[in-house]
């Protein structure tokens, strides 16, 4: 659940790819053909990076800005909206793991209400996230059972349940203790069909 390393694709100036075009009086690109206008990439357009990477999508005063899809060298993709050359707004985030996040970003952190998908697993959680981490209220979703509650710091913390597929619902409270959670259970109801 990381993007380590992507971030540094972004902004690297001494790693971009050709440019072919116009060029206004003063030699900076500018005019027809791959996005430009003084000497900047601006508009939509689709940029190459020697490192593998590709952008296309919008440019406004040489940064990404408005909506993109940005494929990174390690195969992980970014297909949403950008700010000043950061992932901003609504976005859906491809992991080379196959792991997806789809929601809200704010400078470049998962931020707002989000859902990421573990791919190896096929559980996921759909919650509230903060500067990249689980934050307040989520859900982890299990193919037999969910969990829902409050979460600091990606980890549940504070009041919770688990709620079963066979009916079952059990209420507790999260304690960390030395990085082991513990639940403490209040209640625990069970509510079993009989055909």
């Amino acid at each position: 659940m990381s993007d380590a390393g992507s971030e540094e694709l972004d902004n690297e100036q001494n790693q971009l790819g050709e440019y072919e075009g116009d060029r206004n009086e003063a030699g900076e690109r500018h005019g027809f053909g791959r996005a430009y206008q003084f000497g900047k990439r601006h508009g939509q357009g689709t940029y190459r990076f020697k490192n593998g990477a590709r952008y296309v999508g919008n440019y406004s005063q040489n940064m990404k800005h408005g909506e993109g899809i940005f494929n990174y060298p390690d195969g992980s993709k970014y297909e949403g909206s950008w700010a000043e050359d950061l992932r901003h707004g609504y976005g859906i985030y491809t992991y080379p793991n196959g792991d997806t996040y789809d929601g809200q970003w704010h400078k470049h952190m998962r931020d707002g209400q989000g859902t990421y998908h573990y791919h190896s697993t096929g559980s996921k959680y759909k919650g509230s996230w903060e500067n990249g981490k689980m934050e307040s209220e989520g859900e982890y979703i299990h193919s037999n059972h969910r969990y829902k509650g409050i979460f600091v710091k990606n980890n549940p913390s504070g009041p919770g349940k688990y709620v079963f597929d066979i009916g079952c619902e059990q209420h507790g409270e999260f304690i960390q203790a030395e990085q082991v959670f513990q639940l403490k259970v209040q209640h625990c109801y069970c509510t079993i069909l009989l055909h």
